[in-house]
């Protein structure tokens, strides 16, 4: 992960999800999106799963591995 980009609207978001250990340079994993629109997401961060909305999601920046 490289950083958090929460919306203008929304900006407490990146405090929310660096509470639950969302912060650069830990490893993130999509485990599985909702069949019907892809909401909730299913993300592993470290040894943590979570399920966020799509919007939650789109504020986790990454960078794909080599």
């Amino acid at each position: 992960m490289s950083g958090i980009a929460p919306p203008a609207a929304r900006p407490e978001w990146a405090r929310l999800l660096a509470d639950i250990g969302f912060a650069a340079g830990e490893p993130v994993q999509v485990l599985r999106r909702a069949p019907i629109g892809g909401d909730p997401i299913v993300v592993r961060i470290g040894a943590s799963t979570f399920a966020l909305r799509r919007a939650e999601a789109d504020c986790v920046e990454v960078e794909l591995a080599a």
